[in-house]
């Protein structure tokens, strides 16, 4: 942990004090952070927000590191990624949202010949560079007896990866989220996934810069508050939280719902304080990358986690 760690907070600002705060916040694939505090009736924040959406955690760490966002919500690969890069990413992790592992899949067309990983050996695979897709394709690679120099990689991003097998420009495709939601409703088939590969660990980073400004920092933690407030809206009103999701990912409700409440019994979506394990997790990731010299040199992942906020949000965990 860093040398700030465990220190006592600042007195907390007024709420009036806020009111000149922006907070810029990332979303993955659709505007789902905004969207679920909207509904849960929980966007009336005393400071403003500055919604950016990206297509994934390894773009919005790039926007952190270029100073454009104040908060970014990734799984634990782009953070190791993003850490090689000039300044070592200007991040750092305050807190992890658990979530669950559905939709993280290898899928090819239709009428595809491909049934399961080992036939991918020789074909073009489309995958999302970076992210739990690269990782959960690395596995599962070498579960099958492949490496990665047996596929053609190809990379793309999730829209881009979509187009390409919709269009038969690649045999397959390791993606996440709405990607794979759309490719399934064109008729796309699941030859594996990455459920029981993936920790489900959502990483929530800021720059650094942010915790020295009492305002902001602050403001970081209602909105820490405020999101597990929404997620436990969501659980407790699955078929309205499932209209929302619906519309923004093009999707029945029925599906949406079904996805939801698949999603929400695997592991259900709570922000929590630091603890050992989850740095381990994430550890094991960044071992596994270097392993397969994906990354140039071995990281310790724990230089980049803080718990500076842990008695915010263990604060926020027991409400």
């Amino acid at each position: 942990m860093t040398a700030c760690d465990q220190k006592s907070s600042a007195s907390q600002p007024e709420k009036n004090e806020l009111s000149d705060v922006t907070l810029r916040v990332a979303q993955t694939g659709w505007s789902s952070i905004e969207e679920e505090l909207k509904s849960a009736g929980l966007d009336n924040t005393p400071y403003k927000i500055d919604y950016s959406v990206f297509q994934g955690g390894n773009l919005q760490l790039e926007a952190m590191a270029g100073g454009h966002i104040d908060f970014s919500l990734s799984s634990e690969i782009p953070p190791i990624f993003a850490n090689l890069s000039e300044g070592n990413g200007n991040f750092k992790v305050v807190a992890v949202q658990e979530g669950n592992t559905l939709n993280q899949e290898v899928v090819v067309p239709k009428n595809s010949s491909v049934k399961n990983v080992a036939d991918l050996k020789g074909k073009k695979v489309a995958y999302v560079k970076n992210t739990t897709a690269h990782y959960f394709l690395l596995k599962l690679l070498k579960e099958a007896g492949l490496e990665w120099k047996d596929i053609k990689p190809v990379e793309l991003s999730t829209s881009d990866g979509l187009t390409a097998l919709l269009g038969g420009n690649v045999d397959a495709f390791a993606s996440y989220g709405v990607s794979i939601i759309s490719a399934h409703e064109k008729g796309a088939k699941t030859i594996a996934s990455g459920k029981d590969i993936l920790s489900g660990n959502f990483l929530i980073t800021v720059p650094p810069k942010l915790l020295e400004d009492k305002n902001k920092k602050a403001a970081l933690v209602d909105l820490l508050d405020r999101l597990q407030k929404a997620h436990k809206w969501t659980r407790e009103n699955e078929e309205e939280w499932a209209k929302v999701v619906a519309i923004n990912t093009h999707q029945p409700v029925s599906q949406a719902l079904i996805t939801l409440k698949e999603g929400e019994e695997q592991r259900p979506s709570i922000i929590t304080p630091i603890n050992t394990q989850q740095i381990k997790s994430e550890q094991d990731v960044a071992d596994t990358f270097y392993s397969e010299s994906l990354l140039k040199e071995e990281i310790d992942v724990k230089k980049f986690w803080t718990n500076e906020l842990n008695s915010d949000v263990e604060k926020i965990q027991s409400k």
